[in-house]
């Protein structure tokens, strides 16, 4: 969990829905919904007709997923843009989308995109995690607490 970079179309506008009473950004996987129900229902068909504990397969592997929290599918060709998301839900955009990690990495710090908790970063820690795809939250490093954009940059750590 902590902050991921995002192939999306280059007008990609995330959803918002109506949760807990007002509008805000509607959480999704990184996964479209085809590709998430085909992986639920092969393993249901792989279970068929098991049960565990006399209970029926979805009330003890969970229920079919749920098309709210999917992202449309697209082809990689339109997956033109990077758009930074926290992903401690299952993920809502911190960011707009932007044609090159250099320019998402800019605005992130022009603005001071949180991090981690109030914690910003510069543009080269930004770059680094807008490069290697995605940083923890938090890391805590001979006892300093530093958000893992920070930690991530400052050590060279890739991650993909």
């Amino acid at each position: 969990m902590g902050r991921e970079v995002r192939r999306v179309p280059a007008n990609w506008v995330h959803p918002t829905a109506d949760i807990y009473g007002e509008k805000r950004l509607q959480p999704m996987y990184d996964e479209d919904f085809e590709t998430a129900m085909d992986e639920w229902y092969a393993e249901w068909k792989a279970h068929v007709p098991a049960e565990h504990d006399g209970l029926p397969y979805w009330e003890w592997n969970g229920s079919p997923p749920d098309p709210a929290y999917y992202r449309p599918k697209w082809t990689d060709a339109e997956r033109t843009h990077y758009m930074m998301y926290e992903d401690t839900s299952e993920g809502t955009p911190i960011s707009p989308a932007f044609e090159t990690p250099e320019e998402l990495a800019r605005w992130l710090a022009d603005n001071g995109a949180s991090a981690f908790a109030g914690m910003t970063a510069t543009y080269e820690q930004w770059l680094a995690t807008c490069k290697g795809a995605w940083a923890p939250s938090m890391v805590l490093d001979r006892g300093v607490m530093k958000s893992g954009v920070e930690f991530s940059a400052d050590t060279g750590t890739e991650r993909e």
